[in-house]
Formats: structure tokens, C-alpha cells, sequence
């Protein structure tokens, strides 16, 4: 697969086949997103690698802790407190083109909550991925994480699987750390699908927009 429809054609995956990935699949994607840039080399990402049993086991606790109304406790903020414009009619765009994709109406709560408490499960994946940082770290390493993260959804597609990365799964990531064993040190940017999309389901059957380079952009020269 060209590099450039590896970019263009990449969307959040949330539907995916019944079907096992391998470990040395697995393994070949990490191994070419490994070659990501990062300040000084210093290589800041830990990745957990969640299937089966336990796959189920981290699934089930987070869905239980959202449907027992738990306050979320990431180990930093995704989302601005106060949102406002543009970001704020992306977002109301975002959740529309989904629903309206899957039928779902506005007003349906019931339909929506179920689609939302997919996230938990992967969306039926069966690879959840879990992305740590030390806590030592600052900003920067963050951002060298977030371009190891792409790296990971793009060499995906070059194996012929798709992806959904997921600030969801880092909703409660003292349970996460508890049931993995790893240490309060590390912590949790973000999880994601991993595995064999189903293409004919409704939920991939739409594309969130782009602005245009021009919206985005000054030239100065």
C-alpha cells in the first residue's frame, strides 16, 4: 500500500471481523512503527498488548465502572473543560455523521449508550492496545508518543488491518494498571482496535471531513 493511501484512506475503525490476529502480526506492525522520530531517540513509548481472556477481563470492568456512573480519572485531560468554536461544531458533526451512519436517532439515549459502551470492548476487536508514558516525561515525549501512535495505525494498514484509536479505554486507567500489573509510573495515553475491519457494517460506511490546507495555513516567505 502507497504511504499517502495509507493517510488518506485511514479512518477509526469500529466494527471488526471475528477474526484472530496473530502474535507475529502483531509483532510485524510494532516492529515498523518502531522507526518513528523522538526527541534525543529517547523512544518514550510502553505498549500492552491485550487479547483474550483478559481482553474480556479489562473490557468488562471498564463497562461496568461507565454503567455504574464512576466519575472518569484519566492521568490528564483529553478535552478541554470548556469547549468552544470551531472545536465545539466538529465534535456535534463527528457524533452525527456516526449515528446517522448506524441509524441511530438523536434522541434514541438507549441506542447511543449502547454504541458507547462499545468502546470498551474495542468495538469487537480482537487486539486492544494500550499506549504507556513514563510519568517522568514532559510534553514533548508526549508528542514523540503521538507520532509512534499514528505510525502504528498506519503500518496497520500496510498488513491488511485497520484501527480505532481510543481516549475511551483511558477513562480509568488505575483499574487498567491494576489488572495488568503495571506501575502507577507508566501512564495511560490512549488505547486502540486492532484487527480485520468488517467493511460491509453501516458504522464504516461514512468519513468525518477535513478542512481544507487552506483553512489551516499561513505562508510566509
Amino acid at each position: 500500500m502507497e504511504v499517502t493511501d495509507a493517510i488518506r484512506n485511514r479512518k477509526s475503525t469500529r466494527t471488526f471481523l471475528d477474526k484472530p490476529v496473530s502474535d507475529e502480526l502483531i509483532s510485524d506492525v510494532l516492529e515498523c512503527a518502531r522507526w518513528a522520530p523522538s526527541g534525543v531517540n529517547s523512544q518514550p513509548w510502553h505498549v500492552a498488548i491485550v487479547t483474550g481472556e483478559t481482553k474480556l477481563k479489562v473490557g468488562k470492568a471498564l463497562a461496568k465502572l461507565r454503567a455504574d456512573g464512576a466519575k472518569a480519572r484519566q492521568d490528564y485531560e483529553y478535552y478541554p473543560t470548556q469547549i468552544e468554536e470551531p472545536y465545539i461544531t466538529r465534535k456535534r458533526a463527528c457524533a452525527h455523521a456516526l449515528y446517522n451512519a448506524l441509524g441511530i436517532k438523536r434522541n434514541d439515549i438507549e441506542k447511543r449508550k449502547a454504541q458507547w459502551m462499545k468502546n470498551y470492548h474495542g468495538f469487537g476487536s480482537p487486539v486492544t492496545l494500550l499506549f504507556f508514558i513514563d510519568a517522568i516525561l514532559e510534553k514533548g515525549s508526549w508528542v514523540d508518543a503521538g507520532m509512534f501512535i499514528q505510525n502504528v495505525m498506519l503500518a496497520a494498514r500496510g498488513f491488511s488491518l485497520e484501527t480505532c484509536p481510543q481516549a475511551a479505554l483511558a477513562e480509568y486507567p488505575d483499574v487498567i494498571r491494576k489488572i495488568l500489573n503495571i506501575p502507577d509510573s507508566k501512564k495511560l495515553i490512549c488505547g486502540m482496535a486492532l484487527g480485520y475491519a468488517d467493511y460491509d457494517d453501516p458504522s464504516y460506511q461514512y468519513r468525518t471531513e477535513r478542512e481544507p490546507v487552506e483553512n489551516f495555513t499561513q505562508w510566509y516567505s
